[in-house]
């Protein structure tokens, strides 16, 4: 059953260049020697077929749907004529070759002999070289409604819903072990950096001494062990919401926290982080707010109200660091976030970059009452990372420090007047 299953929805059909013209869309007979036509100059063997014409309703022509089976599959389409409009359906099986380019070949040539104004063709997937593995399985995620990425899997390691969401684990060849959350990549083995080191870096090196930090959200512990690197700190407070996420990183992205559960630094707070913030007493040098995105449980943490929350948890000099969204596929939420952070924080600064994971240009801030990142030089961050022994490092230098807050001109028309 692993095959290529390709559909298309077509409108404003002209049949341009056929010879029976809009006809073709009610001619039975002519449809069939089509799709034989197409199906023979593929290499694609017919087993059998079936045509039918509907009767002509309230005065119009009826339409015709037919389906052609194939030693390899099917193709199936239905048209409207009162619409000018075809649906268009082509699976190959690949079970014993890839018959991908001829259902493409296929497809391709039917809608040039029905020449649509417009058009909508999907492209999907089916089943798994190795169903009990669910090897070859191709994961989308969804930028904005218009935009998506995705890459091939070499197996699905565990899948389940927990009481706050849909928590999955991939092997993949690109990335190694993916963990993904509600079908939003999260992390992965080989590009969690990208990710964990400018969100955690930029701020603990611009503080001169950073002892105590909270991170909110984080389960994945990516962000607490580039914490822990810093030998000054003391104490970190993890504020998960789901301890299943706690147990699937513990289980398969030991390369992602590098054993930062078992740093007696750390202390796991199993809990709603926006209700930690609220009743919490400590003050921390550095907050890294490392949450799924604004339109999952974690909404009320981009807020304005939980933003007053967490300055009132920073000790004096400290900062916060969080994740924007993408400034190109989510331009509307990067904006009303950084306006959001302005009405509260005195220094707010944006900063960018390429993760591969999430297959977008990505914005993060830092924000603080009085601590600038900016105002750091390359050979300070130089020296601080040199006294503090920092060197296990694959993106973050002192070049990268200033590299990350300059800023694209399309990202900076996003910022607040």
């Amino acid at each position: 059953m692993q095959g290529l299953h390709l559909t298309a929805d077509l409108y404003g059909c002209g049949c341009a260049g056929h010879a029976s013209g809009p006809a073709l869309l009610v001619d039975a007979a002519r449809l069939a020697a089509l799709c034989a036509d197409v199906v023979g100059r593929a290499g694609l063997t017919v087993v059998d077929e079936k045509f039918f014409t509907f009767p002509p309703y309230q005065g119009e022509p009826g339409g015709v749907t037919g389906a052609v089976l194939l030693a390899e599959s099917h193709l199936a389409l239905h048209t409207w004529p009162e619409r000018a409009g075809v649906t268009l359906d082509v699976y190959v099986c690949n079970f014993s070759t890839d018959n991908s380019g001829k259902a493409e070949q296929v497809l391709s040539d039917l809608i040039v002999a029905f020449a649509p104004a417009q058009q909508n063709t999907n492209r999907i997937l089916r089943g798994s070289a190795d169903p009990e593995s669910g090897s070859d399985e191709l994961l989308l995620e969804w930028l904005n409604p218009d935009s998506a990425y995705g890459y091939r899997v070499r197996r699905r390691l565990e899948t389940l819903h927990s009481r706050h969401q849909r928590i999955e684990v991939f092997d993949t060849h690109q990335f190694g072990k993916l963990f993904r959350l509600d079908g939003a990549f999260m992390t992965s083995e080989r590009d969690e950096f990208f990710y964990h080191e400018p969100i955690v870096h930029c701020a603990a090196i611009a503080h001169p001494a950073p002892r105590r930090a909270l991170v909110i959200g984080g389960g994945d512990g990516g962000s607490s062990e580039e914490l822990l690197k810093h030998p000054g700190i003391e104490r970190v407070v993890m504020a998960e919401l789901d301890p299943e996420v706690i147990r699937i990183s513990r289980e398969y992205l030991g390369q992602v926290h590098r054993g930062a559960f078992d740093d007696p630094r750390l202390q796991v707070h199993v809990g709603d982080g926006f209700e930690y913030t609220r009743s919490t007493g400590e003050t921390f040098d550095l907050i890294v707010l490392d949450l799924t995105d604004p339109d999952t449980p974690a909404a009320r943490l981009y807020t304005p109200e939980f933003f007053q929350m967490a300055r009132r948890a920073l000790a004096p000099g400290g900062a916060i660091t969080l994740h924007l969204g993408s400034p190109v596929y989510q331009p509307q939420r990067v904006s009303r976030l950084l306006a959001d952070l302005h009405t509260v924080f005195p220094i707010v600064r944006p900063m960018g970059l390429f993760i591969p994971l999430y297959g977008a240009y990505w914005g993060l801030a830092v924000v603080s009452d009085s601590l600038d990142v900016c105002a750091v030089a390359p050979d300070v961050v130089e020296q601080r990372l040199a006294q503090r022994r920092i060197g296990d490092l694959r993106l973050y230098n002192p070049a990268m420090h200033s590299a990350l807050f300059a800023l694209p001109n399309f990202y900076r028309e996003l910022l607040p007047a």
